[in-house]
C-alpha cells in the first residue's frame, strides 16, 4: 500500500478513537474546563485578524516557487525531500485556519504577558497568537532559514512585532527563555518527535507558573507523539490537560485539587450531546 495512503488511514483511525472519547461543553462539571470549552471551542465570533491572516495564507497557497527546507524535527508525514513548493508548505505545514482560531481564543483565555512559539512556519499562527495579546512580548523560533524569510514577510505585512529568531530550538530556546524570564504562553509545533518534544518542555518547566498555558501541536501525529502526550500529563505541576486532537492544552492551575485529563470537541461536532435529536 502507498505510504501516503497508510499515513492518512492511520490518521483517520487516530481521529476516530479521539472522537469516540470526546466530551463537549454539555458534559463538563469542572468550572475551569467549562469556561475553557465555552471561551475557546464555543466562541464563534469573527475577529478582524482572521480575515487578514487568511488573506496572507491565500497568497502563499498560490505561490509555486520552491525553497530548500531544513527539517530539524521529525519532518513532514506528507511532504518528502528538502525541495518544497511554498504552496505545499501553506497547505500541509502551516496550522490550519480552524485551529488557528482556537489558538487565538486560547491566548485570550490565558491573557499572557509573554508568549513563546517554537515553529514559526510561514508566520500565520504567529499572527493569530499576537493579535490575541497585542500588548504582550512574543518570541517565535524557526529552524529553517528559508521558511523564516517567508515568515518575516508575513509578519511585516501586518506590522506584527513578534521577535523572529532563526536557529535550532536546541540553540535558541535557552536564550529565549532567559530573555522572557517568565513563560505565560507556549505553542510548540516545530518538532514532532517524542524525544525533542519532551526535551524542550523540560527546559520550559523552570519558567512555568500556575497560570502558564502550554499548547502542544499535533499530539496525535504519530504513535510516538501520543506516547509523549501521556508523559506530558505526568509532568510536575500539571493539573489539567485537554486533548483537542489537533493540539493538546496543558494547564498548571493549582486550584485544581485532583489532576484531570480531558478529551474535548466543539458541540457542533456532537450535536446529539445537546439533545437536538431527542438525546440519542
Amino acid at each position: 500500500m502507498n505510504t501516503n495512503i497508510q499515513t492518512k488511514l492511520a490518521g483517520i483511525r487516530r481521529f476516530l478513537r479521539y472522537f469516540r472519547k470526546a466530551q463537549t461543553l454539555y458534559d463538563l462539571h469542572s468550572p475551569l474546563a467549562y469556561a475553557f470549552a465555552r471561551d475557546v471551542l464555543e466562541d464563534h465570533r469573527w475577529y478582524y485578524i482572521f480575515s487578514e491572516a487568511e488573506t496572507l495564507r491565500s497568497q502563499w497557497l498560490q505561490d509555486n516557487r520552491q525553497i530548500t527546507v531544513q527539517d530539524w524535527g521529525a519532518g513532514s508525514s506528507l511532504l518528502g525531500g528538502n525541495e518544497r513548493k511554498i504552496a505545499d508548505l501553506a497547505r500541509t505545514v502551516a496550522t490550519p485556519p480552524p485551529f488557528c482560531r482556537w489558538l487565538f481564543q486560547i491566548v485570550r483565555f490565558g491573557r499572557p504577558s509573554t508568549l513563546l512559539e517554537l515553529g514559526t512556519s510561514l508566520g500565520i499562527s504567529t499572527l493569530y497568537q499576537w493579535a490575541a495579546a497585542p500588548g504582550a512580548r512574543m518570541i517565535t523560533l524557526e529552524g529553517c532559514p528559508e521558511t523564516a524569510r517567508l515568515a518575516k514577510q508575513t509578519l511585516q505585512q501586518l506590522h506584527c512585532p513578534a521577535e523572529l529568531r532563526i536557529g535550532t530550538f536546541a540553540d535558541r530556546l535557552p536564550e529565549a527563555l532567559a530573555e522572557l524570564g517568565r513563560l505565560d504562553h507556549l505553542y510548540l509545533d516545530g518538532d514532532h518527535s517524542r524525544e525533542g518534544t519532551l526535551a524542550y518542555l523540560n527546559q520550559c518547566l523552570p519558567y512555568t507558573h500556575a497560570h502558564t498555558v502550554w499548547v502542544i501541536g499535533d499530539i496525535h501525529w504519530s504513535a510516538e507523539m501520543e506516547k509523549a502526550w501521556k508523559e506530558i500529563q505526568a509532568f510536575p505541576g500539571v493539573r489539567m490537560t485537554i486533548d483537542l486532537f489537533s493540539m493538546g492544552v496543558v494547564l498548571f492551575r493549582q486550584e485544581i485539587l485532583h489532576p484531570c485529563h480531558l478529551v474535548l470537541a466543539p458541540s457542533l461536532w456532537k450535536p446529539w450531546r445537546r439533545g437536538r435529536w431527542g438525546g440519542l
